[in-house]
């Protein structure tokens, strides 16, 4: 059996926070975010890889009619397209017209919040599909999270909000000597009947009987995404017949290549090859009869076979580890955590949909993941990607942009009890001189036409 091809890309760019003084907290509506830096960082990225990689990869789907792909694009990138890159988001509305390019739901502010509170996750997953359907006309039923954070008890959540399928990282301790190509499903089991209300009252769609998993092969995938221009590994330079040959040595149902989008054009430049790679395997594929498919498709193939993926604890796509630490492996990003969650209650009742917006941007994942000092002095990839100075600058910014959201919650929600109480008093007044009119008013009168 010829295995199939799942090309899936994750497109997302965060808001980057400004550097908030200290003095400025409280001090009325204070800008968060680094709205110039924010604009740089997404015109140069799309510059450099969104309008280049969507132009190729109109043209191979309009040349290859056997060629799909797949993409997550996150609740903040849409935003940034809205204000930044409308020529951004038209050519994904032209990809999304071939018929042939599957949208996957998420958290909207590609969040943390699978960890925090559930009525939070799914509240954003909601507004996620939902975006989705409005922009591109597609209703999502393949669902990744963040980073592709990943356990038993997601999978079953994402199956009663309504999903079919999951994606998620094929690490080795999980699989074992089973290989990532194959069909999964996670174990089942029941959801405590608060995690069933919370879900029920947010969901948008009727539960899905089951939910298989996509896992990702993340060799074959990371051979692109960080092995590509490495002149000391030992594939290197890679071609697109040699990278072929790899994936079908590797055999199996389907195999999962996912990755960032940035891959194309930001992480790997246009002078490593990358994008004459990318446009010379679909030719190869064709004319090797490699079919490729969406998720959606590959699910709809397995037909119910499966293996159990049992994944008790979190599992992501980051690092070695291949687990939460990135985001929460140390004091100050727990702590950051612990006080952004700590908010829910305030948000909600300020009825503020600006301070809401806020707070969700503040939720994405980069904020913590640019705290993160696992491997700082080495000069790693969270060097790479974060944009501040170091792991505390990251943080400093951050807790003086969380202290200011604390007081504006605060002290709208002062000035609503307050609102509220004199429109109460208000009303009582009313209703008292009503009251008193209509029981002794006629008296009133006449003792007043006595005089």
């Amino acid at each position: 059996m010829t295995p199939s091809i799942t090309f899936y890309f994750q497109v997302h760019q965060p808001y980057r926070l400004r550097d908030l003084r200290i003095t400025e907290i409280g001090k009325g509506e204070a800008k968060y975010f680094d709205a110039q830096k924010n604009r740089g960082v997404f015109r140069k990225v799309a510059e450099k890889c969104y309008l280049p990689a969507n132009r190729l990869m109109l043209d191979l789907l309009e040349r290859y009619s056997n060629f799909r792909i797949a993409y997550s694009l996150s609740g903040v990138f849409l935003e940034q397209c809205e204000e930044y890159g409308q020529d951004v988001l038209e050519s994904f509305r032209a990809l999304a017209k071939t018929g042939r390019v599957e949208f996957l739901g998420e958290t909207y502010y590609h969040s943390l919040s699978c960890l925090k509170s559930l009525p939070e996750f799914c509240r954003q997953v909601r507004m996620h599909c939902r975006a989705i359907e409005r922009k591109f006309g597609q209703r999502p039923t393949v669902f990744r999270n963040t980073e592709l954070i990943y356990n038993n008890e997601l999978a079953l959540i994402a199956r009663v909000l309504g999903f079919r399928g999951i994606l998620a990282e094929g690490t080795d301790r999980l699989l074992g000597n089973r290989s990532a190509n194959e069909p999964f499903t996670p174990p089942d089991f029941p959801l405590r009947p608060e995690q069933e209300q919370i879900i029920n009252r947010e969901r948008w769609m009727p539960p899905s009987d089951q939910i298989h998993i996509l896992l990702k092969n993340y060799r074959l995938s990371d051979d692109v995404a960080f092995r590509f221009s490495d002149r000391s590994w030992v594939g290197y330079p890679l071609h697109a017949d040699t990278f072929t040959d790899w994936l079908m040595a590797t055999g199996g149902h389907s195999i999962n290549l996912f990755m960032d989008y940035e891959t194309f054009g930001e992480h790997q430049w246009e002078d490593t090859g990358i994008f004459e790679f990318l446009r010379a395997l679909p030719r190869i594929w064709d004319e090797r009869g490699i079919a490729t498919t969406t998720p959606s498709e590959v699910i709809a193939r397995w037909q119910g076979a499966s293996q159990t993926y049992d994944a008790h604890d979190f599992i992501s796509w980051a690092d070695t580890e291949r687990d939460l630490s990135a985001w929460q492996g140390n004091r100050i990003q727990r702590s950051a955590l612990d006080a952004l969650y700590g908010l829910e209650d305030l948000v909600e009742r300020s009825h503020s949909e600006e301070l809401a917006k806020m707070w969700g941007r503040l939720q994405t994942s980069d904020h913590f993941y640019y705290m993160c000092t696992k491997y700082w002095n080495d000069g790693d990839v969270h060097k790479y990607f974060s944009p501040y100075d170091s792991p505390y600058e990251a943080y400093r910014r951050y807790s003086h942009a969380l202290c200011d959201l604390r007081e504006r919650l605060n002290e709208t929600i002062k000035i609503q009890d307050t609102r509220n109480k004199e429109e109460s008093q208000s009303a009582n007044g009313y209703s008292l001189n009503s009251f008193f009119k209509k029981m002794f008013g006629s008296c009133f009168l006449h003792l007043g036409s006595s005089r």
